[in-house]
């Protein structure tokens, strides 16, 4: 299996995509092709003291940054490390593509690139959020900021379909986030989307309120990009404060810092739970190949998690089973 990796987008970029990219391909077994510049790449790996005998640089001698226009970028930047890699794995050089750069010309570049499944009216990202009880996908969290009933249901059939194929859980809850449980609360997109899921070949469960989300009352979470992205961004900062205040107590005086040391292994496991670091990135689903498009600010450790994300979604057939279940369902 091959993994393209933009090495040049992010926060931390390149370091972080390099050293990502060649721990994934010395621990998983996977070949990698990272796509950028050759020179900052080479010299970024000379620093690596594992084998780089599975990895292979492609150049590209433009960058897509964060602050440029997501539709012109990709048609005026084609030697982008972004729009480079979309075309390689377009052109079945490899199998998934990652990157951490600009979601908009990600999103852009992908639908262009490697068109959205037939029956698909439009892509979602989809990262995977925890909770109490397992993880949980969220989508849309970002790619669509206003959508149609019918987007939603797609949402939910592709949600639950990388839910069971990927995470394994048979028959994944289907939750459609609203402001309240009853099947009238809601706007007019909801209340319309809420009479179309309950026709569905799908587990949905109802309505869902945000405070329910992570008792887990749900494995996979339906909304507009907009609300979704909302939510997305509440999740990751409450997680944040919730370590630190933790932290703070652990560490404010003698007696609690013997407790640390008596629960650590706990500690270090819901910490672990709680680092989208674990996670990798979030799948754009509803286009024809593997994307997936990975935080920002990721280091080299989310990275090995995202190359681990798209190895699974490759095995799973993920994207064939999509375009199957559409064809059912038309």
């Amino acid at each position: 299996m091959k993994i393209i990796l933009d090495a040049m987008s992010g926060d931390n970029a390149p370091k972080a995509q390099v050293i990502g990219g060649l721990t994934a391909a010395e621990k998983l077994g996977v070949d990698i092709i990272l796509c950028g510049n050759k020179d900052i790449i080479e010299k970024e790996m000379a620093a690596y003291k594992g084998d780089t005998s599975r990895i292979t640089i492609h150049h590209c001698s433009e960058v897509i940054e964060n602050e440029d226009d997501p539709i012109r970028s990709v048609r005026r930047k084609p030697d982008s490390s972004i729009t480079v890699g979309l075309n390689l794995l377009n052109e079945g050089i490899g199998d998934a593509f990652i990157s951490s750069g600009n979601t908009g010309a990600v999103i852009v570049g992908s639908m262009q690139i490697l068109g959205v499944i037939e029956g698909i009216s439009r892509p979602a990202l989809m990262p995977v959020i925890p909770t109490a009880k397992g993880p949980c996908a969220l989508l849309d969290s970002g790619a669509n900021a206003v959508c149609t009933p019918e987007n939603l249901c797609h949402f939910a059939i592709m949600g639950s379909y990388y839910m069971n194929k990927v995470m394994g859980i048979e028959n994944p809850r289907v939750g459609l986030i609203n402001i309240g449980a009853e099947e009238k609360k809601g706007t007019p997109l909801t209340k319309e989307a809420y009479k179309l899921l309950k026709e569905m070949p799908i587990n949905f469960t109802g309505n869902i309120e945000a405070r329910h989300i992570p008792a887990g009352n749900a494995d996979v979470i339906i909304a507009d990009g907009f609300t979704g992205n909302i939510v997305l961004k509440l999740y990751e900062g409450m997680g944040k404060f919730l370590l630190t205040k933790f932290k703070d107590i652990l560490m404010s005086n003698i007696k609690t810092k013997i407790a640390a040391l008596l629960i650590k292994g706990e500690v270090g496991t819901f910490k672990k739970s709680m680092d989208y670091k674990e996670h990798g990135g979030a799948p754009l689903l509803g286009v024809n190949k593997t994307v997936i498009k990975a935080h920002g600010s990721s280091d080299a450790k989310a990275v090995v998690s995202a190359v681990r994300q798209a190895m699974k979604a490759v095995e799973s057939n993920l994207t064939e089973e999509i375009k199957n279940c559409v064809k059912i369902n038309e």
